[in-house]
């Protein structure tokens, strides 16, 4: 097949969308992707971006057709115009860039915003290729839920844009089966919703603990040591990680590691001196995902949170499939799908979103467990990362729906 896949973000970015086009590529088929100028979570051009722009064309063999954005910054009103630019440059520049290619299918991977689902669908349209589509996050639930969008005026134009997203998407992919009571509200089909959670990245299939610890980690040698990696924004809650932090500031032998970068960053950094936890509180920058393993092998335990909130509770946090195919036992901080998955696979233990207090008790719990414990819960994740997760199977599923969905469309023309 000849796929275009539209996304806003791609390599140098970390998305599982680089390993998916890289994997359809090996398997055969020709591969375009459709994409900004990389500047996630930093909110900044990418420098080594700016430095070698023509290294960046291409990527596991997949061709990139990139188009001006706005970078996203650090705010509300650059994070918005960054969303409109990628739907004005890429249904425009981008559509110029690749006039003389054919497609058979368009695949939009949308984390948000859903928006970038448009380039993809006038593009599919115009090459009269279906347009399928992958939802990470549900729009406009997470606009409400996260206070970004408050007027109902707003979010009810919104919702008409998912409605007309959604109903011309030939396939819907839903990274929750929770999701899919929603996007049938909306006008999706269910006969063409399919569940596709994501997976672990390939640098997981080793364990980490045989990955060797990150040498940045020896300074807490002998500490229980709680590591955080990921976006730091609105949705993950740092306050109350922040309250279980503060909430065990005695204790000196565990230490906390937030890893990553995000529009909330800035204020975390501030609320840790100010609270004065500098002690027990060290933040990493942003790293590269083929160190991650390192750190995690280096880490006595993976947090994961996300806020209270109805639309949280139907999200699988991406670095959950991550934290369990490492090996390391997981703290989570969340309800829902995200905290149902880390229960039934034995891996860790959790609290309910939002209760800092109870995630200082589950640290507790951890830290006490009888010897041998937490190598089992370990396994225990991996184990369930391996049978609910795992990369081959579930992009094989991709491969055969996005197949079916061109060998209908040309039984249909």
């Amino acid at each position: 097949m000849r796929i275009l896949i539209v996304s806003q973000y791609f390599w140098p970015e970390s998305f599982r969308v680089n390993e998916l086009a890289s994997e359809l590529v090996a398997r055969g088929h020709e591969v375009t992707v459709l994409t900004g100028l990389p500047n996630y979570p930093s909110g900044k051009i990418s420098p080594d971006y700016r430095k070698g722009a023509k290294s960046f064309q291409r990527y596991g063999g997949a061709t990139i057709v990139r188009v001006p954005v706005i970078p996203r910054g650090q705010n509300r009103v650059l994070l918005a115009l960054n969303y409109l630019s990628f739907v004005l440059f890429g249904s425009t520049v981008g559509v110029w860039k690749l006039r003389r290619e054919r497609f058979d299918v368009v695949f939009a991977f949308l984390v948000s915003p859903i928006t970038a689902a448009l380039p993809a669908l006038l593009v599919g349209r115009l090459k009269k290729a279906p347009a399928t589509i992958w939802i990470l996050d549900l729009w406009p639930e997470t606009l409400a839920a996260l206070g970004v969008v408050r007027s109902r005026f707003i979010i009810g134009c919104v919702g008409s844009l998912v409605s007309f997203i959604y109903r011309r998407s030939a396939r819907i992919f839903v990274q929750s089966q929770a999701f899919v009571s929603s996007v049938v509200r909306y006008g999706g089909d269910a006969a063409h919703v399919c569940y596709f959670p994501g997976w672990a990245e390939q640098v997981f299939d080793r364990p980490a603990v045989n990955a060797g610890a990150a040498p940045e980690f020896s300074a807490y040698a002998g500490k229980f040591k709680i590591l955080f990696a990921g976006n730091i924004g609105d949705a993950q809650d740092f306050p109350a990680i922040l309250d279980a932090i503060e909430t065990l500031r005695d204790r000196t032998d565990i230490h906390w590691i937030i890893m990553g970068d995000g529009r909330a960053k800035s204020q975390v950094v501030s609320q840790v001196e100010a609270r004065g936890l500098s002690g027990v509180v060290s933040l990493f920058g942003q790293y590269p995902i083929d160190r991650m393993p390192s750190f995690f092998a280096a880490a006595d335990a993976l947090l994961v949170s996300l806020k209270a909130g109805s639309i949280f509770d139907l999200t699988i946090p991406g670095k959950v499939q991550s934290y369990l195919a490492a090996g390391v036992p997981i703290l989570g901080m969340l309800d829902g799908e995200g905290a149902r998955v880390i229960e039934e696979s034995g891996a860790g233990l959790v609290c309910p979103a939002g209760k800092g207090t109870e995630l200082a008790r589950q640290v507790l719990r951890l830290i006490e467990a009888p010897a041998g414990t937490l190598a089992e819960m370990g396994g225990r994740g991996r184990a369930y990362a391996a049978r609910e997760f795992n990369r081959e199977r579930l992009i094989d599923r991709l491969e055969q729906a996005l197949l079916e969905v061109v060998g209908r469309e040309s039984v249909d023309r």
